[in-house]
């Protein structure tokens, strides 16, 4: 099974599929990683997404494995550069990460610079198909927090100057073209009109933010990477099983140590639990696989170009892979919009 391709930009055709490389580095070694990624391309997957921070969860002893795993997969097997599209971040502001730029304080001209810079020496090319900003340069609620807090406001680096950044990359033929993370409509609002205004600017051409049948929040009028699809396999049904699921899947491996997915999806939270349980029900009324339901629901979205999942293993993979052309029929969409309704984005 081919997995189709999506235009995302001129001269930039995504696979609907695009392979997370977030777990390469950590949960699996240099010749999984690369086992993984032949697996994928040979499944007609095209897109890989990495970022400077993975893998995770993030340690300072790992940090940038993951783009270096995929550098060494690229030159060790030969893949011609233009058989691929390599998609990477630069990390946004954060206190913990000291070990990335000293922190980093923000997304400023040199940061986004240098992190350019580090990341095509990780991966071992001299050009990234997608660059995306993992994350606003200002207080944003993200990775299930539901509510604004003014406290936690900061000083943050205006648009213009990450665009300028962005923009003398691209005119160098380090980047292609931008993306964001983990934004918002106003955020995107913001990146696109200065971008109209300011020839020099690259063009925002996607936003890759979480969204899956626990998470539908996504609203905006530009391509979606939608990430999370599986909503850290929560959606699978596998931390369901009498025993909790396999011991070294993500949330039992890094039980108490991976915040951000943690605080997202709770499995302790009684309406998350209730409502996958209902999507469950349904993927087994219908005889679809879980997997097949969860994909499908995302892929069926009409901005979104492509799902970024994970896999640690090769029928995770394959499993995902099966499922890129599954069609839902309306009488199975009517009953997911009901539990939608009585359980609505229980992990935002």
């Amino acid at each position: 099974m081919s997995v189709p391709l999506f235009n995302l930009a001129p001269n930039l055709s995504v696979s609907r599929l695009c392979l997370g490389t977030m777990t390469f580095g950590e949960q699996n070694s240099l010749p999984q990683s690369f086992h993984l990624l032949d697996q994928a391309l040979d499944s007609g997957i095209n897109f890989f997404d990495s970022a400077e921070m993975y893998p995770v969860p993030q340690r300072q002893e790992t940090q940038g494995r993951s783009e270096e795993c995929l550098g060494r997969w690229i030159t060790d097997r030969k893949i011609p550069r233009d058989r691929i599209v390599l998609a990477t971040k630069v990390t946004g502001p954060s206190g913990r990460m000291t070990w990335i730029r000293g922190g980093p304080n923000c997304l400023n001209s040199r940061n986004i610079s240098e992190a350019i810079d580090n990341s095509l020496l990780r991966l071992q090319t001299d050009y990234i198909d997608l660059y995306q900003i993992h994350w606003p340069d200002r207080y944003v609620p993200m990775f299930g927090e539901l509510e604004y807090d003014p406290t936690r406001q900061f000083s943050s680096i205006g648009v213009e100057e990450q665009l300028h950044a962005l923009g003398r990359a691209v005119a160098a033929g380090k980047i292609r073209y931008v993306g964001l993370s983990n934004e918002t409509p106003y955020g995107v609002m913001k990146f696109l009109h200065a971008s109209e205004r300011v020839a020099s600017y690259p063009k925002i051409v996607s936003v890759q933010n979480s969204y899956n049948l626990l998470c539908r929040t996504f609203d905006l009028g530009i391509s979606l990477l939608a990430y999370s699809p599986l909503a850290m396999g929560i959606l699978s049904g596998k931390y369901f099983s009498p025993d909790g699921g396999p011991l070294d899947s993500r949330l039992n491996l890094f039980k108490g140590r991976y915040a951000e997915g943690e605080s997202r999806y709770n499995l302790c939270n009684s309406t998350i639990k209730a409502a996958i349980m209902g999507y469950l029900t349904i993927a087994e009324k219908y005889g679809v696989h879980p997997i097949a339901l969860a994909i499908g629901f995302v892929l069926r979205h009409p901005l979104v170009a492509s799902a970024v999942f994970g896999a640690t293993k090769p029928w995770q993979l394959q499993e995902v892979v099966n499922t890129c052309n599954t069609k839902l029929c309306p009488e199975l969409i009517l009953e997911i919009n009901h539990i939608h309704a009585r359980f609505p984005n229980p992990c935002p």
